[in-house]
């Protein structure tokens, strides 16, 4: 269990599943234990599809130095996590093996992701934050040319491996 505290709006507790992602869990209780996220901030909100967070640099172009290999099917690792409301899963670029940090959690059923991208657990407390997060204003992200990057990002005060 883990609880994501963001500055200003709550709690976000999630159940992790090591059974399906044995690597990706260790890999965030590590960065979460260290402190890592502590500070950081949601800085890609997409209502209806996810938030996403864990980037030291805060516009989606850093990680903690460290990759690890995408647990997910497309690259030859079985998970049986759908990619439902609630589900935290590892962001990545086109590499499969390229996660770090950043981290998404659905704000809406994204199951198109499934075996693509590598879920690692489920909210079980905190869906009201999780929706004023996903509902908080964004502008122009100016990587993308989507409407995504938060005009005031949410901090993610501390996250807390239980």
């Amino acid at each position: 269990m883990i609880t994501i505290t963001v500055e200003g709006f709550g709690d976000i507790k999630l159940e992790l599943d090591r059974e399906n992602a044995p690597l990706t869990v260790e890999n965030f209780e590590k960065l979460a234990s260290d402190g890592f996220y502590n500070g950081l901030t949601f800085h890609r909100i997409y209502k209806g599809f996810m938030i996403q967070g864990g980037c030291p640099k805060g516009d989606g172009t850093g990680g903690s130095g460290t990759n690890i290999k995408g647990e997910f099917l497309m690259n030859g690792i079985p998970n049986k996590i759908s990619h439902t409301k609630g589900t935290i899963s590892m962001a990545r670029s086109q590499n499969p093996d390229s996660a770090s940090s950043q981290f998404f959690i659905c704000d809406a059923d994204s199951v198109f992701l499934d075996g693509q991208y590598a879920a690692f657990g489920k909210v079980v407390e905190g869906f009201d934050v999780l929706e004023t997060i996903a509902s908080v204003p964004v502008t122009q992200n100016p990587f993308t040319g989507e409407a995504s990057t938060p005009v005031s990002q949410p901090i993610i005060t501390k996250i807390i491996v239980e």
